[in-house]
């Protein structure tokens, strides 16, 4: 399958054709108004383990629902659990496709088995943070960085990635936490065990506690990239073949109501050709053919989006233009992305009470990077913190040590900071030490940006190298992604491919795209299921094929190399067009990098009041 997207580009070079991202109608969800096929979909995972008569379709699996005899108890946290639960059939890999449930212990009355198992039957009026059994919001973690595997649980001390899963049952919560496959299995190993995790969850609607119209997925870099897939391709056909393969439950639901992304790396048709645009001039001691290429994709990213048609929350269209200096660095499209980052700026100035205590703000992937450029005045080292109140804050884990993702590149971005801050006006002459970038009005507390140039230059350095996703040596963990199974990268990028077309690297992405998986797929298909804006863009194929959650939460720390800032734009604009019923919050957050970023508190607690409020609407 080619979409829109791969022969417009590629046709010409990039004679593109305009067709619009207009807004749709209301998306679909398990809670929501659907198409008629996807209709009785969401009837059935409304129904009970005996399917709804009101559900026109049967669901299908040998797989039992939760034998509700063999529950384990958590005294400490009240966390009644089962884990090592088969989701699909016909596991590709048993060692990773089960999961467990986890529920607040008021939601049963429990008898003890006298073998350290307990008899669960449903509490039907006992209430935990608000809600009961049958109005508890459901939680699926995706705690897959780098897209790498997830390991099932074992019991409630299990890491889920995301807090501990007492954060989430004390708060009344459900958690559905699956293992699944990872990179080295090919995409779409890993979002297809969710989905089949997701399935098994619905199938037991009505046998354990848990609104299962009501399931939100977190993630963060790879595995927000997977939450926003899901959130995106519910019920999508394009999973049929794969889901019957591992023996998923079939008749029911795999759309959710809200996806939670924290710096999700997606949109991988295009990231190639986003980072150049954002991050190539940042650049230096290039060769004459990997500037070339790095100018042909920031280009190509232009004719992209003058394609796209995404549209501003007021409804402009945006587009790029040619500019005077830089590659498309002009038109309604830039001057939105440099909004974006002022806006973070600006949140935090407003945000923050001076002075601010450097040191104190050290963890939490805070530090910018590089050292103090070459006559740089005043404070070097990190980002500081603020004094007495809330600030912005990320997980303390280094999602980079564990990802296996290559950040090759030496680029030192030209602003570091450190030290005290007594004033506002104290921490913008640092940023502008190196050179004036950022203009200061203090009677408003507010700050422009000369350029998005200046600001990637002092903030926001490429850190990965030429082909930043599909790397010319097909090495990078999206080639291992969009492999076939065996851990061996292969090329997925068909607008880089047309790029280096001539050049000794032709022949491999010509291999590579050509090839088919076990399921008879060529890459750009696999591509396009991994990509949200796939199923919410009416310039791609797969527009309105899939039940689009409803609820959006988009968090990303503005300094991090390890994508465009477009990528997250670009994602919540998709997302909040696609229908008017949508709702998407997004930020990006200054002065962090890649990790679960907040704007103030704690990334858990921020998560749990965001469901809370959609639960509320």
């Amino acid at each position: 399958m080619k979409n829109k997207i791969y022969r417009a580009i590629l046709s010409s070079f990039m004679a593109l054709s305009l067709t619009a991202c207009g807004s749709a109608a209301p998306a679909a969800t398990a809670s929501s108004s659907a198409p008629a096929e996807s209709s009785a979909q969401a009837s059935a995972a409304a129904s009970t383990a005996a399917a709804s008569s009101s559900a026109s379709t049967e669901i299908k699996t040998g797989l039992s629902t939760v034998d509700m005899s063999k529950w384990k108890y958590d005294k400490d946290n009240d966390i009644y659990y089962q884990t090592g639960l088969s989701y699909c059939e016909t596991p590709a890999d048993s060692s990773y496709e089960t999961m467990g449930f986890f529920v607040p212990g008021a939601y049963f009355d429990a008898k003890d088995n006298g073998d350290g198992t307990f008899t669960c039957t449903v509490n039907k009026t006992a209430k935990v943070g608000g809600y009961t059994a049958a109005t508890a919001p459901v939680i699926v973690p995706v705690n897959t960085p780098g897209y790498m595997a997830m390991s099932a649980p074992e019991d409630s001390s299990s890491s889920c990635g995301y807090g501990n899963i007492s954060d989430y049952t004390s708060a009344g919560f459900v958690m559905a936490f699956a293992g699944c496959r990872g990179r080295d299995q090919g995409a779409p190993a890993g979002v297809t065990d969710l989905k089949a995790a997701i399935r098994y969850a619905r199938y037991n609607n009505g046998v354990i506690p848990g609104d299962m119209d009501s399931i939100f997925t977190e993630g963060m870099s790879g595995g927000g990239a997977q939450s926003a897939i899901l959130g995106a391709s519910g019920d999508s056909k394009l999973y049929d073949t794969y889901l019957t393969a591992i023996g998923a439950v079939s008749g029911v639901s795999d759309a959710v109501k809200g996806s939670m992304c924290w710096c999700p790396i997606t949109n991988l048709d295009v990231a190639d050709e986003a980072y150049e645009w954002n991050m190539g001039s940042t650049r230096t001691s290039l060769s004459t053919e990997e500037q070339g290429y790095s100018d042909s994709m920031a280009s190509a990213f232009a004719d992209y989006i003058n394609a796209l048609g995404l549209k501003n929350t007021d409804g402009t269209a945006l587009t790029l233009e040619k500019s005077d200096s830089g590659i498309y660095q002009a038109g309604s499209y830039y001057d939105y992305i440099k909004s974006v980052v002022e806006t973070s700026l600006n949140n935090f100035l407003s945000d923050t009470t001076f002075p601010y205590d450097a040191d104190s703000a050290s963890s939490g992937m805070m530090a910018m990077g590089g050292g103090a450029p070459s006559g740089m005045g005043g404070k070097t080292g990190t980002l500081p913190a603020k004094a007495g109140t809330d600030m912005p804050s990320g997980g303390t884990d280094d999602i980079t040590s564990k990802d296996n993702i290559s950040r090759s590149s030496s680029e030192t971005a030209a602003v570091t900071l450190s030290g005290t801050y007594d004033r506002a006006q104290d921490y913008i002459d640092a940023l502008n030490a190196p050179y004036t970038w950022v203009n200061y009005d203090p009677k408003t507390n507010t700050a422009t940006i000369t350029s998005l140039s200046d600001f990637t230059k002092a903030m926001k350095v490429a850190t990965k190298g030429i082909a930043a996703f599909d790397q010319l040596d097909a090495s990078q963990g999206e080639n291992t992604l969009f492999g076939y199974g065996d851990g061996n990268g292969a090329h997925f990028d068909p607008i880089l491919a047309g790029i280096v077309k001539g050049s000794s690297y032709e022949d491999a992405f010509t291999a590579d795209l050509a090839k088919k998986d076990s399921a008879g797929n060529t890459v750009d298909t696999r591509v396009a299921m991994y990509n949200p804006m796939y199923y919410m863009c009416s310039y791609y194929d797969g527009y309105q094929t899939a039940n689009v959650a409803r609820y959006w939460r988009i968090r990303t720390g503005i300094d991090q190399g390890d994508t465009s800032v477009c990528t997250e734009a670009d994602l919540a604009l998709a997302a909040a067009d696609y229908s008017s019923d949508n709702s998407v919050d997004f930020a990006t957050v200054w002065g962090l990098k890649h990790t679960t970023a907040e704007r103030s508190g704690d990334y858990v607690a921020n998560f749990i009041s965001w469901v809370n409020d959609c639960m509320a609407k």
